[in-house]
Parts: C-alpha cells; structure tokens; sequence
C-alpha cells in the first residue's frame, strides 16, 4: 500500500515537471551581429537611464520610494488595463528620446524601453505611445505605453540579473522575434530591465 501511495505520488510530480517545462523560457546566445550590436547598445541604453535616474534621484526630484513605486493606479477606461505610477509622468518627458533615439539605430529594431522587476512599462517609444482614439483594434497597436508586460518572456526580462537574457520567439503573427534584456540596478538595488524586441535573423 505504501508503495503504491508513493508511486502515484512520483507520476503526479513528473506529470506536474512535464506540464510546467514548457512554461521556463529558453534562454539563447548572442551569435549574430545584430544581436552583439543590440546587446551593445542596451548597455550603452541603460547607462544613459541610470544617469538620468541619479540626476533625479540627486535633484530631488524623485526619491528612492517614488522610483520604486508598485503602487500601480489604474487608468480609467483602458483596454488592456493601463497604469499610473509616481515617476511616470518624468519619464515620459526624459526618457523617451532616449528610447526613441536607440530604436532609430536599425530598420530591424521594433521596440526599446525600459520596464520594472513586475514587467510594467511606464514609458514607451514614441510611435506606440500615440494619443488613444477609443477604437480597441488601434489602440492596442499605437499605444501600448503605461502597461503590464508580466507574460512568461515579459516577466523573464523584467527580473533577469544575468548580464544578458536573449530570447528568441515566434509571435502570433507568425514573424520570428528576438528580444534581449539587461538589467537595470539603482544605488545596487534591482530595478528592473532594457528590454529590445527585434527581428530574428
């Protein structure tokens, strides 16, 4: 009877480990060109966030508690759930040419930001930050800022301390997308990550 007990008890654990496999995300290595020169400037990205957040953070502007904030308050009306937070609104206004200005580097890049440990995304690049119309079917496209991202590959990136993760998927549409990260620390405290999505070669 024993025996049985923790026979069935064995099948249910490796039932359980192949049913949750595939939820672990697969982590690539930077082999092409595209993919050391996007590793190059998430780097050079992210020293140029974390200046601006020491400029802030030295300036008074924001504190270390407003910075870090999870307070996550939810936009009235938005469809995927946007959110608010305490640092937001400066970001929009110092980051986003920052964002902005890497994803110009190649016609292959599709995104550049910046999001938390929980994967929220408080400032997009420009192009899909564009004024919402009330139409779902175009706001979902144009204006994806101020979201949570905390899918398996979002939230990977989000809470990644390695030095790199690469990621390599095939998105919905079909099209092969790669999307590399490297995190982000404060005063040694974990932020979160510059996550690139572009397309895989």
């Amino acid at each position: 009877m024993l025996l049985k007990t923790i026979k069935s008890k064995l099948i249910c654990l490796l039932v359980a480990c192949f049913i949750l496999l595939p939820a672990f995300t697969q982590a690539e290595e930077i082999d092409s060109a595209l993919d050391q020169n996007v590793y190059q400037w998430a780097q050079q990205c992210r020293d140029e966030v974390l200046d601006q957040f020491n400029l802030l953070l030295s300036s008074g502007q924001l504190s270390m508690g407003q910075l870090f904030d999870t307070f996550y308050i939810p936009i009235p009306n938005t469809d995927p759930q946007k959110f608010k937070t305490q640092y937001d609104k400066v970001t929009d206004e110092i980051l986003r040419p920052i964002f902005d200005r890497y994803l110009e580097k190649d016609d292959r890049l599709v995104f550049f930001l910046a999001v938390d440990r929980n994967g929220y995304l408080p400032t997009h690049n420009t192009r899909y930050a564009q004024p919402l119309t009330g139409d779902p079917k175009v706001d979902v496209v144009k204006n994806r800022t101020k979201r949570m991202f905390n899918d398996r590959t979002g939230l990977s990136a989000a809470r990644n301390t390695e030095p790199y993760l690469l990621q390599k998927y095939s998105r919905d549409t079909g099209e092969q997308m790669a999307d590399l990260s490297v995190p982000l620390y404060v005063n040694n405290r974990h932020w979160g990550a510059i996550r690139v999505g572009y397309k895989a070669q």
